[in-house]
């Protein structure tokens, strides 16, 4: 989006359509709408019509063929934008509300608590830009304005300094959505995703794809697709935009295929290395080969490139400095976690809460993804935002899900249960006992000063009956950072009393960072859950299975890695443990 407007991703031609840019559309031409301050019955019906979308279970091709034609909320006129919208990558009424409103306004979506309200009043008074912002946060300037005072504007410089240092990359999932859009043009010149998004960084700064071919053949590929192609002076590579995302796309005769990969899937400092290492060994390598002095040798792959070099293959997970030690430390990086050895999906969410599919469908999808059990995790009554379930209502949803098991439907029941402001739990302990499992997280209550948000986390992942700790920092990548408290007392709690802890996969959160992970990988066992409120979302376990492989975490350290029955035996196991029964499934 035009002035780097953090709450649209559209798919333009290089990335293609997908159910995620048709709603996020609508959401955001709502949003803009809302602050223009223009037809208040519009903005409400594209809201209304992206919430249907989003539960329908028709594919892309399927809506494309009809025209969006049929489709709850979604009338004659929204439908005929839709079916433009994919014909020329273009959503107008979001195009049209766009140009109405300055490029350093629509940047002001970026900072978290800000609405178009709220926006709107910032720009009334004058605000029109983040650095903006900040200076009249600074200033007492927006103290002073009405509806906002002096504890607001610390909050909000806080988040306009997160926004400010974060712009300049895009979530991991927008990264790699961006690049697999390319490999689909660049087919025929064995096309590869390179750079942050192969690294499975968090957030991508750049989307960056390799290819076997020539600057001629990539261009007439990439022309009119990808904004602005030029080539980058004295490098192999072609770069532009994408949607707003940085884009490069590096190519090399096949000879030197493999030297490029590997110059492309590396941190600078990696990159630094193995230069070193080579000149060491008599050679020259960049991203235009492998050398022996004007010699190019024939390295069509990575692997050969390594075995010139006498190294081993390294993951490309594993390919900066700050992965030195624990690669070396790997007892057999062939064997760290994959998608594929996910069993279970644990902490989604139905219908019941704020999901978008039945228990049913979810689990359907489930197995069609290749995993062998769903488990449910809609969310508690304290969440009312998110139409969290009353205790009627949760008992109701268990006799559903029961009925669906004794139907051969694979299930386990469990709740995303809210961790309240003391600690402890939204469902008392008899009403928890009878499920399968327990997730606890926070969703309130963000800023407790940091020794009160420690004792809060540490009871709660005590609770004889939490299963899991769910994303136990509370961040969301590019919007707002953990809440202040000791990660390390929480984690050394889980650590005594057996507490599983999350790696939530959602793309926007991937939350445990690797990095703790990574330290706690021996004395801790993780879930890599999706948080999956649609089925489509399920999808995002490869976002926290990279976390998962940057940590070094091998199958065994995954619980939901484990089948069905294994995964009830644990659970039995770690409540018995506690003192606890397990009410099990027959």
């Amino acid at each position: 989006m035009p002035g780097g407007c953090a709450v649209a991703e559209a798919p333009g031609a290089a990335t293609g359509l997908t159910r995620k840019h048709l709603v996020s559309a609508m959401k955001t031409t709502a949003d803009l709408l809302d602050l223009l301050g223009e037809e208040p019955f519009r903005a409400q019906a594209y809201r209304s019509a992206a919430r249907s979308l989003e539960g329908i279970e028709a594919e892309i091709a399927e809506l494309l063929a009809g025209d969006f034609g049929g489709i709850p909320k979604v009338g004659r006129g929204i439908a005929a934008e839709l079916s433009a919208y994919a014909q020329e990558g273009v959503f107008g009424p979001l195009e049209d509300a766009v140009s109405l409103v300055p490029p350093g306004v629509l940047s002001l979506f970026r900072v978290r608590g800000l609405g178009p309200k709220k926006i709107r009043a910032l720009w009334n008074a004058g605000i029109a830009s983040l650095e903006e912002l900040r200076e009249a946060c600074r200033n007492g300037g927006v103290a002073a304005l009405k509806g906002f005072g002096a504890k607001s504007a610390a909050t909000i410089l806080e988040a306009v300094e997160f926004a400010l240092a974060s712009q300049e990359r895009q979530h991991l999932s927008t990264g790699l959505d961006v690049s697999l859009g390319l490999l689909d043009l660049l087919t025929g010149l064995e096309p590869r995703v390179a750079g942050d998004a192969r690294r499975g960084l968090d957030t991508v700064r750049t989307a960056r794809v390799t290819v076997t071919g020539s600057p001629e053949e990539v261009a007439a590929r990439l022309e009119g697709r990808v904004e602005g192609l030029a080539p980058v002076e004295g490098k192999p590579v072609l770069a532009g935009r994408v949607n707003g995302v940085p884009v490069e796309v590096a190519y090399a005769p096949a000879p030197a295929r493999g030297a490029l990969d590997l110059m492309m899937g590396g941190a600078a400092g990696y990159r630094d290395e193995l230069r070193e290492h080579a000149r060491a060994q008599g050679f020259s390598l960049s991203g235009r080969g492998l050398r022996r002095g004007d010699t190019l040798l024939d390295t069509p792959t990575e692997a050969d490139v390594w075995r010139e070099l006498g190294l081993p293959e390294r993951p490309a997970e594993y390919r900066d400095p700050e992965h030195d030690a624990v690669w070396q430390s790997l007892p057999d990086p062939a064997r760290l976690v994959t998608v594929h050895d996910l069993r279970g999906m644990l902490h989604t969410h139905t219908r019941w809460s704020d999901g978008a599919a039945t228990v049913a469908e979810m689990a359907e999808e489930t197995v069609r993804l290749g995993h062998e059990f769903l488990g449910t995790g809609d969310h508690s009554r304290a969440a009312a935002y998110a139409n969290g379930l009353s205790i009627e209502r949760l008992l109701e949803q268990l006799r559903e899900v029961r009925e669906l098991q004794a139907a051969g439907v694979p299930l386990v029941a469990g709740a995303e249960v809210d961790i309240l402001e003391d600690g402890s739990l939204d469902y008392p302990d008899d009403v928890l006992s009878q499920l399968d499992y327990v997730v606890a997280s926070v969703h309130s209550h963000f800023t407790l000063p940091p020794e009160r948000q420690t004792e809060r986390l540490v009871r709660a992942a005590s609770h004889p009956l939490v299963t899991i700790l769910g994303h136990p920092t509370g961040r969301l990548l590019l919007r707002r950072p953990s809440y202040a408290f000791d990660l390390d007392a929480v984690l050394a709690a889980c650590e005594a009393r057996g507490t599983v802890v999350e790696i939530n996969a959602n793309a926007y959160r991937l939350d445990l960072d690797w990095r703790v992970a990574l330290a706690w990988r021996d004395r801790l066992t993780f879930a890599i859950n999706t948080d999956a409120h649609v089925p489509s979302g399920l999808a995002d376990a490869r976002f926290g299975v990279a976390v998962a492989r940057k940590a070094g975490l091998p199958p065994a350290g995954v619980v939901n890695t484990l089948g069905r029955e294994e995964f009830l035996a644990f659970v039995a196991r770690q409540r018995a443990a506690r003192g606890q029964s397990s009410s099990g499934v027959s």
